[in-house]
């Protein structure tokens, strides 16, 4: 089998969900030569709104290439999501667990029967104060060694817009009417990786080099210079999370010198010191 059929699932959901993405958003589609007509292959895509697997699954649709998404365990329960995700024949992921390996096996059968599984590489939305692509996870990387499937990346731009990340008020921003912004670039070139032993460090070349190419095609959607290095959270999180205790020591020596208490008279007192 060279390619998955759509299916009477994913159309059904086209049906549904594309009316409104064409009434309310204009679009801005480019690179779909890059989606193989035939074949087995891997998207990665950046990840900054929870409406942008609508927008690129739209994009992804109209290719006729439709994409098998690693999603939450939990969106598969009950209910008329569960039994789309479900229908289309989505990748359930449970974190956490020791079924964890289970999805990307789901991903190397997928691959190997023709199909395209979408990989959304940082894993959640990006925390980027400017929404450009955070520091990769390995997942993908680890389904592209083992299948040597192309890995297209592709960078999304306008859902943010439309529904940003992480703010206060959960409202969709309408008016006036955003652009959603879709481009695929051309294969990355990982052969130089094959054969290799996916240690960690491979890995994590092969997922750098990976989102590389997807904060590329990003920079060109939004002409605008990426940053040299991406955004990693963990390394912002400790930073934060110092600078934090640096600014409550500071704070508690200005209330104790506004006390007229000295620093040092706070220190626990030696037996010399009694003794004197």
């Amino acid at each position: 089998m060279s390619r998955r059929r759509i299916g009477f699932w994913y159309r059904l959901a086209a049906v549904i969900c594309k009316p409104p993405l064409l009434v309310l958003f204009k679009r801005d589609w480019q690179g779909m030569e890059h989606i193989p007509a035939d074949g087995g292959f891997i998207t990665a895509v950046n990840h900054n709104s929870y409406l942008d697997p609508l927008s690129y699954a739209h994009y992804q649709y109209n290719t006729g290439r439709v994409p098998r998404f690693l999603a939450k365990s939990g969106l598969f329960k009950g209910g008329f999501v569960g039994l789309m995700m479900r229908g289309t024949g989505q990748i359930p992921v449970y974190r956490e667990s020791a079924d964890a390996a289970v999805a990307f096996r789901a991903a190397v059968a997928a691959i190997n029967k023709g199909e395209c599984v979408a990989f959304y590489p940082e894993g959640t939305l990006t925390r980027d104060p400017d929404m450009w692509p955070m520091q990769g996870k390995t997942g993908a990387a680890r389904v592209a060694l083992l299948t040597k499937a192309p890995v297209i990346p592709v960078a999304q731009w306008g859902a943010n817009e439309v529904m940003p990340p992480y703010a206060r008020e959960k409202k969709l921003r309408l008016f006036p009417r955003k652009t959603l912004r879709v481009k695929a670039g051309p294969a990355v070139d990982l052969s130089e990786f094959y054969g290799k032993e996916p240690t960690a460090e491979v890995l994590r070349e092969v997922t750098d080099k990976v989102m590389a190419a997807v904060t590329a095609i990003l920079a060109e959607v939004r002409d605008e210079p990426a940053p040299a290095e991406p955004y990693d959270h963990r390394k912002d999180a400790v930073r934060r999370s110092r600078a934090r205790r640096e600014q409550q020591a500071a704070e508690r020596a200005r209330k104790l010198d506004e006390q007229g208490v000295k620093l040092d008279d706070q220190a626990p007192k030696t037996q010399e010191d009694e003794g004197k």
